[in-house]
Formats: structure tokens, C-alpha cells, sequence
């Protein structure tokens, strides 16, 4: 698909799903004309934190819609934040960021780029670091740049005025990222710039940072933070609530299956290429009952599996599923069981302890005794070590005998 063949307002109808906002849609549009008349590309910016290089599906919303930008012919720039990954983007955070080694993040940045090109189009994606202009940056340099905001701007966000107010400290170096991520753009010459919710003033710093250097400033498309597998907290690591990119197909589909009911449109829309109207009969039909949301659920989980791995490997994925969740190794309906992540140890429980948590043995005396026997399975795989530690994830299955089984959702 090429720029070519689609009007600006098509290409707008186009951007706009699963954006939560555009600022704004006309300075997009009429970048896009101009873009046109003049026979160029836009030039579309995404900043990437090193200190998270795993990619899970959360991240896919916006590398997904940064392809639907080169789809539509235009010019994407991934940039690390090798320098900016220094001080630690403080959006969102309660605290002062950890400030990472410069071992630490090239090792990341390694790892991002080898996972972004499942996505995006490498042809058209040029990586950046933003070393390459921070770094030789002289003293003047930086004053000229920070008198380019004022701290009562810089309170206005959330982040730092609720640590303002409530008397925690906020370093003086931490102002400083939302002015860097702004001169990226200067440096890139961005006529857009994506980002999530989280980074909606840092979005609006970089449009102020480039009026002041002279520039036009580029549009904000943001897009929304997504849901992990609890459906309540945002898809993270760190909660064991995400499905990552890299994960074995049969793990992603059984993850996309775990998913409450709720959040199947959701998903569809922003993790799949499957089209509006046909996710809107899948949402209405489910409502009326002519479908089944589990029908529903593994139509999402063929699509995501198949974007990473192929689709002789959804295919294979979903008959390993039928085999043991639908002809009899496991029930349809499975009880859940919320734990605490507070009462793991580095992520990881004793087995007994955890079969007897979710109330599959009377003891963990009992538990360790049907372990012995062979009883107990972990995510289908039987567990043969009574003193194993295992990692808990959110949505894992334990399993003792034919009938008693449960699935954890980590809390």
C-alpha cells in the first residue's frame, strides 16, 4: 500500500483507529497535503526507552500504528534514548528513576532493535540515537535549551506536581528529560511524534520545544494504555500480565484465551489487523448471544498468534489448545484464583505451597504427595520436583488429577 492510493482523508480514517487522541487531526491533515504536493514522506517519530527492552503486546500499539504510517509511505524514525535512558523518563512514576549503565543500555537497545522489525518495515525505518546530538552538547547549549520552559510548566505535570505537593523530591536533572525528548524532535525534524496517554506532556513539551527553535510543530498521535491479562492493571513485566512477542506460540495463545470476556473487542482492534466493521459485528453478536465470547477469543488468538510466528503455527497452536482445554484434559471453566504478588518470592512460590493457595490440596503435605505421584501439571507440562519454586504467571493453569483444577490471576 503506497500514500498514492489513498486520499488524506483516507489516510486520516486510517490513522485514527485506536488512537485515544490526534492534536490535532487538521494540522495532521494538512501535513499530509502538503506532504503530497511536494512529493515527500512525513518524517514520524518514536522514542523508545532502553530500560524495558522486551517488547509484549502493549508496545505493539504503537509500533503498530507507526506501520500503518510507512504502509502509507512514509518515513519512520525509531529513536533510542541512549542519552535521555541517563536520567530515566520520570512520567508515571512515584520516585526518581534508576539511571542506567551505558552497558546496560546498549545491551537493550541491541534487543529492541532485533524485536521491532517483526513490526515495522525496515526499509523505511531508520534507527537513532539521541546521543548522537545530546552528547556533544556544550554547557551554553543546555542553558540555551532549558530557558525554554519554565518550572511552573514543568509542574503542570501530573507526576511531578503530585510529588510537589505531597513533599517528595524531584531532582532538578529530572526537568530535564521532557526538554531532551523535545529537542529529539528538533534534531529529527519530526512532523509527528507517537507516543502513549503516559506521554501526553512530554508530547506537548516537544510541539513547544520546536516553536521555539523556529519549527513547525509536529502532531501528537497518542495512543492508549492497554489492559494486561487481569483486565485491570496496564500490560506489564513486571505484573506477569502481558504476552510477549517473542513468547512460543502455544504460550501466546494460551495467554489470549486466559483474557477476560471484556477485554476480546479491545484486543481485536488495537493487537490485530482484523477490520472495524467486522470487530463491531463480533462485539454486537456477542451481545446478542449468536456468538460465543470463547469462539470470539480464539479468533483473537489465531490473529496474534499468526502476526509473530505464521499461520501453521496459530493453526498448530489452536489444535494443541482443543486437545487439552476442549476434549476433556481440562475444563471449559476453570476457577481463578487471585495471589498476591506480595507473597511471592522473587516471582516464584513452592509448589506445594502454591497448590495448597489454590486450594487444590488440603496441605501442602498432600500437594507434595500427589507431586510424588505424578499428578500435578503446570500449564499442561506434568511436575515431577515437590521442592520446585516455580515462576507464578497471571493466568497460569495447575492442574491435580482430571478434576481439580485452577488458574491463577496474579493480584
Amino acid at each position: 500500500m503506497a500514500e498514492a492510493s489513498f486520499s488524506v482523508e483516507e489516510q486520516i480514517e486510517i490513522l485514527r483507529r485506536g488512537t485515544a487522541e490526534i492534536i490535532s487531526e487538521a494540522e495532521l491533515a494538512d501535513k499530509l497535503r502538503r506532504a503530497r504536493a511536494e512529493g515527500r514522506p512525513l518524517r514520524v517519530k518514536l522514542g523508545l526507552d532502553p530500560s524495558a527492552p522486551d517488547i509484549h503486546l502493549g508496545h505493539t500499539v504503537v509500533l503498530r500504528k507507526l506501520r500503518q504510517f510507512q504502509d502509507l509511505g512514509h518515513q519512520v524514525f525509531c529513536l533510542i534514548g541512549d542519552f535521555t535512558g541517563r536520567i530515566g523518563d520520570p512520567s508515571g512514576k512515584s520516585e526518581t528513576r534508576k539511571q542506567l549503565s551505558e552497558e546496560e543500555i546498549r545491551a537493550n537497545a541491541a534487543t529492541y532493535e532485533r524485536q521491532v522489525f517483526k513490526i515495522l518495515d525496515p526499509e523505511r525505518t531508520t534507527i537513532e540515537c539521541n546521543s548522537k546530538w545530546l552528547a556533544p552538547m556544550d554547557f551554553a547549549q543546555v542553558i540555551h535549551l532549558a530557558a525554554k520552559a519554565t518550572l511552573a510548566r514543568m509542574l503542570e505535570r501530573d507526576d511531578f506536581a503530585k510529588r510537589h505537593r505531597e513533599g517528595r523530591p524531584i531532582h532538578l536533572h529530572e526537568f530535564f528529560y521532557p526538554l531532551m525528548q523535545g529537542y529529539d524532535s528538533v534534531a529529527l525534524r519530526a512532523d509527528v511524534e507517537l507516543g502513549g496517554t503516559d506521554q501526553t506532556f512530554n508530547l506537548m513539551m516537544a510541539r513547544q520545544i520546536q516553536r521555539e527553535f523556529g519549527q513547525e510543530p509536529e502532531v501528537a498521535v497518542i495512543t492508549p494504555i492497554i489492559e494486561g491479562l487481569d483486565g485491570v492493571q496496564k500490560m506489564s513485566k513486571s505484573l506477569s500480565n502481558y504476552i510477549g512477542i517473542d513468547e512460543p506460540p502455544s504460550e501466546m495463545y494460551g495467554k489470549t484465551m486466559s483474557i477476560p470476556d471484556a477485554l476480546i473487542t479491545r484486543y481485536l482492534e488495537h493487537f490485530t489487523g482484523v477490520p472495524m466493521a467486522e470487530i463491531r459485528r463480533m462485539a454486537a453478536d456477542m451481545a446478542a448471544g449468536r456468538l460465543n465470547p470463547r469462539d470470539a477469543k480464539m479468533r483473537l488468538a489465531r490473529e496474534i498468534v499468526a502476526l509473530y510466528h505464521g499461520a501453521d503455527a496459530a493453526r498448530r497452536a489452536e489444535e494443541d489448545f482443543v486437545r487439552r482445554f476442549r476434549q476433556g484434559e481440562l475444563p471449559e471453566e476453570i476457577e481463578e484464583v487471585a495471589i498476591p504478588a506480595g507473597e511471592l518470592d522473587g516471582g516464584r512460590m513452592w509448589l506445594p505451597r502454591l497448590l495448597q493457595r489454590c486450594n487444590l490440596a488440603a496441605s501442602t503435605s498432600e500437594a507434595r504427595r500427589k507431586v510424588v505421584e505424578g499428578a500435578v501439571r503446570v500449564d499442561g507440562q506434568r511436575a515431577g520436583d515437590p521442592e520446585a519454586a516455580v515462576a507464578v504467571a497471571d493466568g497460569m493453569v495447575l492442574q491435580v488429577g482430571k478434576r481439580r483444577v485452577a488458574r491463577v490471576r496474579l493480584r
